[in-house]
């Protein structure tokens, strides 16, 4: 019987809607949930969500997880531990345009660093089709104006953003490295140990600064969804998603964020789209699809 297997592409757009979904949850309750407090609880639910497919493959997998304790460590730090708590902080200083633009960089710094660290040089249709998305998301964040562009400043924020996107682009090359034999259920959960161990600390400091969760229905259904939908659901598809297309495809599928997020604004936060908002989709979409199709054979 023929093993299924989910379209990769599929999963990697399955990725950004859950994304996209958390970034406008999080703007919208970073009243309610501190950047840290809201990153670390994230995982926490992650964990328990992970914690029943991973444990039934720790003993017999265990020796080559512990093997590979360099490579996991690596990963937990920068795909658990920074990049979401880095992006909960920036959107405290920033503005969702400044942090939205800065994020679509993500899949210039990947592909840069995958040709520094592993020798990978783009092939044409990725370089256009990068390009091109690039084009859309500039497109989408700009609402057309090249003054709104060129007034977007640099603050505290963008800073936390930038090392985010830093962060991001680490994992997403580093998983090139990750442990081979490990079940990927067993893999995420060591990574969010590991990210759980980084951000203890950070937790305990936001705490004694005096910032805690509003506990109340909202911000409990934000946790749930960070955890469930867009850690743990995210996770499990871009990591599928990036073993099968690579990381530098993969990366570029972060372009489609603006795109669900100008969407689900638009339906929860009554925000009508504009002109740029169909233009930049369309270029976005254009170059995804120069980037993925197959070449014609004779």
């Amino acid at each position: 019987m023929k093993r299924f297997r989910p379209n990769p592409y599929l999963l990697l757009v399955l990725t950004s809607l859950f994304w996209a979904g958390n970034m406008v949850m999080s703007r919208g309750l970073r009243a309610d949930l501190p950047p840290v407090g809201l990153a670390f609880w994230r995982w926490v639910v992650a964990l328990m969500c992970v914690l029943p497919f991973a444990l039934p493959h720790l003993k017999g997998q265990w020796p080559v997880l512990r093997a590979a304790w360099r490579p996991v460590i690596f990963l937990g730090i920068f795909g658990v531990g920074c990049y979401n708590t880095f992006s909960y902080v920036a959107v405290q200083y920033t503005t969702a345009t400044s942090a939205t633009l800065l994020n679509s960089f993500v899949p210039v710094a990947t592909s840069v660093l995958a040709f520094l660290s592993l020798r990978r040089r783009l092939s044409r249709p990725e370089a256009i089709g990068g390009l091109v998305s690039l084009v859309g998301v500039v497109m989408l964040i700009s609402h057309g104006s090249l003054d709104v562009l060129l007034g977007l400043g640099l603050n505290v924020g963008d800073v936390w953003m930038l090392v985010a996107v830093l962060a991001w682009s680490i994992y997403t090359v580093g998983l090139h490295w990750r442990p081979q034999g490990v079940h990927p259920m067993l893999l995420l959960a060591a990574f969010i140990v590991v990210g759980l161990g980084v951000m203890a600390p950070m937790y305990v400091w936001e705490l004694s600064t005096g910032a805690s969760i509003n506990v109340h229905a909202g911000s409990l259904a934000g946790i749930l969804y960070a955890g469930v939908v867009a850690a743990f659901l995210g996770f499990v598809c871009f990591n599928a998603g990036v073993a099968a297309v690579g990381p530098a495809v993969g990366s570029l599928f972060i372009h489609l964020q603006p795109i669900f997020a100008s969407v689900l604004s638009a339906v929860l936060l009554a925000e009508q789209p504009q002109w740029y908002h169909y233009a930049g989709m369309v270029l976005v979409l254009g170059g995804i699809f120069v980037t993925t199709r197959r070449p014609s054979t004779a």
